[in-house]
């Protein structure tokens, strides 16, 4: 007997989703909405025929976007390029299927739609200001979601990490890094806010069980320099090998796309909704160096 109930889940087998599939593949039964099911999430009418589909499905989850920082940058101002089709046209497409069907949404978001010019922490309350095409699509992405009229709740991202990326993260980099005497010297003066994607799929669940609306920040417990992080790496996990110490105001004088300096993000306000717990870097850390 099957009691799993069914969510639909975009980007069901990238970092993040298939982390979530991992650990509460007993609970749902998740269908992947990408192109290797047929779905192709800026065409209206595979949406529509995977969503007409599962007239059981209780949610969405859609996390499929166009993430390359760089690849999005040359793309900038280009609405057909592929960044801005993922990223707006497939969010719009997604959430007015969600409409139609009256299924509930989960649509994940950035820090990135911030500019990174605020000292303190940026919470829900701080108006968006994206400084490069990345964040803007997914700003616009944000827009759509709203506009189409869904019950949906809206979780900004930053910065995942976990044990077993299905591609490399920010940790696993930094680790070869470590491991081969390879690491480039990392920023003192940029602040990011990582996050322990294991809490992320907590989040996940929490959502599609209780339906909460609005927008939350789901993000780490504690912000850090890359210099900080990358330190916090090598302790953690027993390395000896040195941290250099490196400059983004100096590298982005030579950088060809604008980085945002200080992305300290607060979860307070999903901590204290959601009653979840978000680790801090070190914590999170240390359950990926149990799990490993």
């Amino acid at each position: 007997m099957n009691n799993k109930s069914t969510i639909l889940v975009t980007g069901l087998s990238g970092l993040v989703g298939s982390r979530f599939q991992q650990l509460y593949d007993d609970t749902y039964e998740m269908v992947n909405l990408d192109l290797t099911s047929g779905v192709d999430i800026t065409n209206p009418e595979t949406v529509e025929a995977a969503f007409a589909a599962h007239p059981d499905a209780s949610a969405v989850i859609h996390l499929a976007a166009f993430t390359d920082l760089n690849k999005a940058y040359e793309q900038r101002d280009d609405k057909e390029g592929v960044c801005y089709k993922v990223n707006v046209l497939g969010s719009d497409i997604i959430a007015k299927a969600a409409a139609k069907h009256q299924i509930y949404m989960v649509h994940i978001s950035t820090d990135y739609v911030f500019d990174g010019e605020k000292s303190e922490a940026y919470t829900e309350e701080d108006t968006p200001h994206p400084i490069e095409w990345y964040g803007q699509t997914k700003l616009w992405a944000d827009e759509a979601v709203e506009a189409a009229g869904t019950k949906h709740v809206t979780l900004r991202l930053a910065f995942p990490y976990q044990a077993r990326p299905s591609r490399p993260d920010m940790v696993a980099k930094i680790i070869n890094g470590l491991e081969t005497d390879s690491l480039y010297p990392m920023f003192t003066d940029h602040i990011i806010t990582p996050t322990f994607v294991d809490d992320v799929v907590t989040v996940f669940d929490y959502c599609v069980k209780n339906r909460p609306q609005g927008l939350y920040h789901m993000v780490g417990s504690s912000s850090h320099s890359d210099y900080e992080i990358a330190s916090m790496v090598r302790d953690v996990f027993g390395y000896e090998t040195e941290v250099k110490k490196g400059s983004l105001a100096a590298y982005i004088e030579s950088s060809k796309r604008p980085y945002q300096k200080n992305m300290k993000i607060s979860n307070q306000k999903l901590v204290s909704e959601f009653g979840i717990t978000m680790s801090d870097f070190v914590t999170g850390l240390k359950q990926i160096k149990q799990q490993l």
